[in-house]
C-alpha cells in the first residue's frame, strides 16, 4: 500500500473515531432505550438535541425553583415521561414527541423565570362570576404559549388550531379570541371577553 493510500486511509478512520465520539446522544442510554419512543429519539439527531435542550432546562429549573415546587416538579417529569412515551399509540408518533417535549421546555422556563415576561393583557368579561381574566402572550415559542389568569387561577396553554382568530388550549381551558371578542372555557363555564381600554 502506498503513503498517500495510508494518510488517506488514517484521515478517514480519524474522521470516523471523530464523528462517533462527537456524535450528540440523548440523556438516557440508547444501548437500553426503555419502549419505542427511545428507540425513536436515539435515531433522530433532532429529537436527541430537544431531550437534550429539556435537560438543561429542567436543571436550571430545579435550582431557581424553591424546594417545595421543585419537588413538585420532579413528580410532574415522572409523569411527564409517561406521557411522551403514550405518543406511540398516536397516528404520527414523532411529531407527538416532538410537541411533547417543547411543550414540557416551554413550561419549565416559564414557571422558573427563563424567559423574558411579556406585557399582560387585561380582559373584561361576561358570564361566569365576573372573575378578572389577563392573557401573557409568548409569541416567539415554539409553539406560541399564553398564560392565561382566571380570577385566583392560572394555567399554561399552547397554540391551536383555528379557522380563524387565535386560539390556546390546554386541559379544561380553551381561550379564542376572534375579531376583538374572546370566547373563554374554564372548567366548562364559558364566558365572553373584550379587551380592557
Amino acid at each position: 500500500m502506498t503513503l498517500i493510500a495510508l494518510i488517506t486511509l488514517s484521515s478517514l478512520t480519524l474522521g470516523a473515531a471523530v464523528e462517533i465520539q462527537t456524535a450528540p446522544r440523548p440523556t438516557f442510554n440508547c444501548a437500553k432505550p426503555s419502549g419505542e419512543i427511545e428507540g425513536l429519539i436515539c435515531k433522530d439527531p433532532a429529537l436527541i438535541e430537544l431531550d437534550r435542550q429539556l435537560a438543561d432546562v429542567y436543571a436550571r429549573a430545579l435550582k431557581r425553583l424553591p424546594a417545595r415546587t421543585a419537588a413538585e416538579q420532579r413528580k410532574l417529569q415522572r409523569g411527564w415521561i409517561t406521557e411522551r412515551n403514550g405518543c406511540v399509540d398516536e397516528d404520527d408518533p414523532r411529531a407527538c414527541t416532538e410537541i411533547t417535549y417543547r411543550m414540557r421546555i416551554i413550561e419549565l422556563q416559564i414557571k422558573s423565570g427563563q424567559l423574558k415576561v411579556p406585557k399582560p393583557v387585561g380582559y373584561v368579561c361576561t358570564g361566569g362570576d365576573g372573575q378578572p381574566l389577563s392573557v401573557t402572550f409568548y409569541n416567539e415559542t415554539e409553539p406560541k404559549t399564553a398564560v392565561i389568569t382566571y380570577g385566583n387561577d392560572q394555567v399554561i396553554a399552547f397554540a391551536a388550531r383555528a379557522a380563524s382568530g387565535s386560539r390556546y388550549t390546554t386541559k379544561d381551558v380553551d381561550f379564542w379570541e376572534h375579531e376583538g371578542e374572546v370566547t373563554l372555557t374554564w372548567s366548562g363555564v364559558r364566558v365572553t371577553c373584550k379587551r380592557a381600554e
